[in-house]
């Protein structure tokens, strides 16, 4: 169907390697032009070996959840005749034991709230109809083993 490309670049600089204190930040290239910067998480790997600051793979994946949600709600909404002006999502991801007992992302919350303007305003009803064909349609949530929950707000 469609190929998605993205180029990770890490480079020693002169560190010591075999002592375990080497820097994991690191750069995501992907072929749009954006350069995102990345590192392992503070939580798995101390500052300052991680950089607190550049995204993790764990919030990436989060991240990706809910853009994918949030896309595919945005143009549900589109078509349903809704106009949306603002959505924001407080999404969270839990690391822990999978049913493997591997370490893994393990649940997905996403919480998403979105405002609307116009006379055509989606209804609790409408609205939760918006938020399950999004989640249905997501090909990010499709693609992982964890549970992904919608809270919308």
């Amino acid at each position: 169907m469609s190929e998605h490309l993205a180029v990770i670049e890490w480079s020693r600089e002169g560190q010591a390697f075999s002592d375990n204190q080497y820097a994991r930040a690191h750069d995501w290239r992907f072929d749009g032009g954006a350069v995102v910067r990345g590192s392992s998480a503070p939580s798995s790997v101390p500052a300052p070996m991680s950089d607190p600051a550049a995204v993790d793979p764990e919030e990436a994946l989060v991240a990706a959840v809910s853009s994918c949600h949030m896309l595919f709600f945005l143009a549900f909404a589109r078509k349903d005749g809704f106009v949306v002006d603002h959505y924001r999502d407080q999404a969270s991801g839990e690391l822990g034991r999978d049913d493997r007992g591997r370490v893994s992302i393990t649940a997905v919350t996403l919480r998403p709230a979105a405002a609307f303007s116009g006379e055509n305003r989606p209804d609790p009803a409408a609205l939760g109809d918006l938020h399950h064909r999004a989640h249905e349609a997501c090909y990010i949530a499709n693609s992982i083993r964890a549970a992904v929950t919608v809270e919308p707000r």
